[in-house]
């Protein structure tokens, strides 16, 4: 039977996406139904770490998404979405250059990220005091070529500040990203050969030797490219915590709930669930991780619910994610 509690200060449901099965705002809304069937009161905020939905959890109303065609990954035109949220344009990587937006064959050499250079100049025409660009998701290793070439190599003096969900180094984006968007081992020697030329053009034009920028690899060098001219490279998690003011939040919370799709290693190491582990930890608060499924010798230092322990197996949980969300967080919520 569902204990309740009279902790009259709320549980701050805070997770990433649970990839494949449920979006930021989708796991928020399940945990936060779960915690209110305890009794106590939830409040949702759905995080994300520069990868792919951070648009929609930084620019979540639909009076802040704006349209776009542009070039998309392969040539091919595309309706892309970006946001404005107060001052601040919010531009993904992944609704202009994504890799879902590749229909068929991915060819990672021919790959452009120019789609993304047309959304942040189209964004700089507006005038913002600031570009956040989230750069996980794409199907480039182009080095941000594509994209500075769409922007005239110039960013207008406005703040653009590169949301990295990896800090993979430029030189590396090939071997560690091109296999995944369909490179063979000939493709990603070549595409090691183009990045290594790039670095060395973009430090003689450029003076910034973006070989050395930790995250500069990511998006397949998208992150060095506007780097290069001019662009701030920061963790993606934290960026968007502070966006949507997480510390606050935490501050007047009893417990916390985040989560995503599987808990591992990588959890810890720039993503959404470590960064809130981290800040709750700083600011005393319980904290709890809902996820999807979990690394056992990891899950054993912290306080883990699994949806795949509930549903009895991986696949189970995925075809019931939200419910079985709702039923961890109010075992947990609940719980002494």
């Amino acid at each position: 039977m569902l204990r309740t509690t009279t902790d009259d200060r709320v549980v701050l449901c805070c997770p990433d996406k649970f990839r494949g099965s449920l979006t930021a705002d989708e796991a928020a809304r399940a945990l936060g139904a779960g915690v209110g069937r305890t009794g106590r009161t939830a409040r949702r905020l759905p995080l994300a770490d520069g990868g792919e939905g951070t648009l929609a959890v930084l620019c979540p109303r639909a009076d802040e998404l704006r349209t776009a065609r542009v070039t998309g990954p392969l040539g091919d035109p595309v309706d892309a979405h970006w946001g404005m949220r107060d001052r601040t344009a919010v531009v993904e990587m992944a609704q202009a250059s994504g890799f879902v937006l590749v229909e068929g064959p991915n060819d990672p050499v021919r790959a452009t990220t120019r789609g993304t250079g047309e959304l942040i100049r189209i964004a700089l025409e507006t005038e913002p005091e600031r570009v956040i660009v989230a750069v996980g998701g794409s199907a480039t290793v182009d080095g941000g070529l594509g994209a500075l070439e769409a922007l005239d190599f110039d960013l207008r003096g406005v703040d653009v500040v590169i949301a990295c969900d990896v800090d993979t180094r430029f030189s590396d984006a090939a071997r560690v990203f091109g296999p995944q968007k369909g490179a063979d081992a000939e493709a990603v020697a070549e595409l090691e050969r183009r990045l290594e030329r790039l670095a060395a053009r973009y430090r003689l034009e450029r003076g910034v030797d973006v070989a050395a920028l930790p995250g500069s690899g990511s998006a397949g060098g998208l992150a060095g490219g506007l780097a290069a001219i001019g662009a701030r490279l920061v963790p993606g998690a934290s960026l968007v915590a502070d966006v949507v003011g997480l510390r606050a939040e935490l501050a007047s919370a009893s417990l916390v709930l985040t989560g995503e799709g599987r808990f591992d290693a990588t959890s810890l190491a720039g993503k959404v669930v470590g960064h809130v582990l981290r800040e709750a930890d700083g600011l005393g608060v319980p904290a709890a991780v809902i996820a999807g499924d979990a690394d056992p010798a990891l899950a054993a230092g912290y306080r883990v619910v699994t949806l795949a322990s509930l549903a009895g197996s991986t696949e189970a949980a995925f075809r019931d994610a939200a419910r079985l969300a709702a039923d961890a967080a109010a075992l947990v919520a609940g719980g002494p």
